[in-house]
């Protein structure tokens, strides 16, 4: 099969769950059948790879186009990468595939060029992400004008949770004989429990003193503001680890900057933030030492950084939302946190009471180092049985083959 992947995210430019989709996807895809499927990725960049049966082109902007309003600038250098994208989609390619709105416009017009079939995967919904507002002003409209004009266009969906099929057919009324449920996955090779104490210390992390974990970006759909103002609600003198970069706006930043500054006036225990976008090398260490990681996300189609937690054996306290509660077993790899959110899913409906719910349920396992350990084993264990990339690609690849079968869209 001849198959090619268009995304802004490929190593070595990656930021989120997207990103680390598309890298391990691609990787496992290009090993099966002994190597028997060419792959093509197209991605936002500067990258040049080829080899054997993987070749991977970044696509620069290919002009400055002006803009009205400054927000409106990504949404028009992506506009521009699109055609440049569509018009690089080799002859003889039978799957289009296109991971986040960035590159839907490039798929939409490379299957109909090269007569491929267009498959699409959601990774996250532009109407359930309206603080994007912030960042892209008016471009928003566009935005989710694009993303549901390629999932009415698409021969095939796939989501990466029940959550996320559901959506996409109320959101866009796609077809759900469409869309296939498959799910992120990890490498347990690679996210494993490792001892590397210096790691820590290097970043001002006592690694002989039990730490709660965050690891992620500073946006509002990561929750990370509630997870702060949570803090001071933690048992005393417990340590607090903030692994979190890359703000989504100036004003985010500014936010959490200020709820910082005042967990760390109440609460009696250090507060480290890192505020860098860590390698993976580092991530892994502080996930194998926490004593328990958490996720406050208000939304959240899947969540990969709790597969990553629980790899390493780490019990994880996350929000039962979106495609969570699929990861996190309720009492037996962690504890979820239930959230009712505001229309549009920008914030919890009582901001106070989840912040203490999230603190209440964090306390809980840092008070039992036994069930910590259960928990933690019973996780990996889980990704182990659950969630490798090699069953996720070869999930892929037979949806590929169903897609090809069938009619096609519209």
């Amino acid at each position: 099969m001849h198959i090619v992947q268009l995304t802004n995210e490929y190593p070595p430019h990656i930021y989120g769950g997207a990103g680390v989709h598309i890298e391990y996807l691609t990787r496992e895809l290009v090993r099966l059948d002994g190597g028997a499927h060419r792959v093509d990725v197209i991605a936002f960049g500067d990258q040049r790879v080829g080899a054997g049966n993987l070749t991977v082109h970044g696509v620069e902007p290919p002009a400055q186009i002006p803009a009205q309003d400054p927000r409106h600038a990504k949404l028009l250098d992506t506009l521009g990468r699109d055609l440049v994208m569509a018009g690089r989609v080799p002859e003889g390619a039978e799957i289009v595939h296109g991971h986040t709105w960035y590159s839907h416009l490039a798929g939409c017009l490379a299957a109909k060029l090269a007569g491929a079939r267009l498959v699409l995967t959601t990774h996250s919904l532009e109407p359930h992400r309206p603080w994007k507002r912030e960042q892209l002003g008016t471009a928003y409209d566009a935005t989710t004008w694009i993303e549901r004009t390629a999932y009415r266009s698409a021969d095939g969906v796939v989501a990466v949770s029940d959550a996320m099929r559901d959506d996409v057919v109320e959101l866009y009324g796609v077809d759900p004989g469409r869309v296939e449920v498959i799910p992120n996955g990890i490498d347990p090779d690679e996210y494993r429990p490792v001892d590397q104490p210096d790691l820590l210390r290097q970043h001002g992390v006592d690694p002989d003193r039990p730490f709660v974990l965050f690891v992620g970006r500073i946006t509002r759909q990561k929750g990370i503001v509630h997870l702060v103002r949570a803090l001071p609600h933690l048992p005393p003198d417990t340590q607090v680890v903030l692994a979190a970069g890359a703000p989504d706006t100036p004003e985010i930043a500014a936010e959490m900057r200020e709820a910082v500054a005042a967990a760390r006036a109440e609460a009696s225990g250090p507060i480290v933030w890192i505020e860098e976008m860590l390698p993976r090398e580092t991530a892994i260490a502080l996930y194998s030492h926490a004593a328990v990681f958490v996720c406050p996300s208000v939304y959240e189609p899947f969540g990969i950084i709790n597969l990553e937690a629980m790899a390493c054996e780490t019990p994880v306290v996350a929000s039962a939302v979106g495609g969570i509660p699929g990861i996190v077993v309720e009492g037996e790899t962690g504890t979820l946190v239930p959230i009712e959110t505001v229309e549009g899913g920008v914030e919890p409906q009582s901001p106070d009471r989840f912040a203490r719910d999230l603190a209440e349920a964090t306390a809980a396992i840092l008070a039992d180092p036994d069930r910590q350990r259960a928990m933690g084993r019973a996780g990996r264990q889980r990704v182990v049985d659950h969630f490798s990339w090699a069953a996720v690609a070869r999930q892929t690849l037979a949806f590929y083959q169903r897609v090809l079968d069938g009619p096609p869209a519209g």
